[in-house]
């Protein structure tokens, strides 16, 4: 079972992790990343791990 984890210090809201897996992640009230899902499985792990490496600054970690 992957776990997600991410960094707010670095996330600057730009989206791409929302927008690639919207099951998974979403912005908060701020405009940082927040995990809905931080054990997904399946689909929604593959488009988790795909939105981790679209992220600019990478604040996400998907072990």
């Amino acid at each position: 079972m992957s776990e997600i984890s991410t960094d707010q210090t670095r996330c600057q809201g730009y989206g791409n992790c929302a927008a690639a897996a919207p099951e998974v992640f979403d912005l908060d009230d701020t405009g940082l990343v927040e995990v809905l899902n931080a054990n997904p499985e399946g689909p929604e792990l593959a488009r988790a791990r795909e939105a981790a490496t679209m992220c600019p600054v990478q604040a996400i970690t998907v072990g």
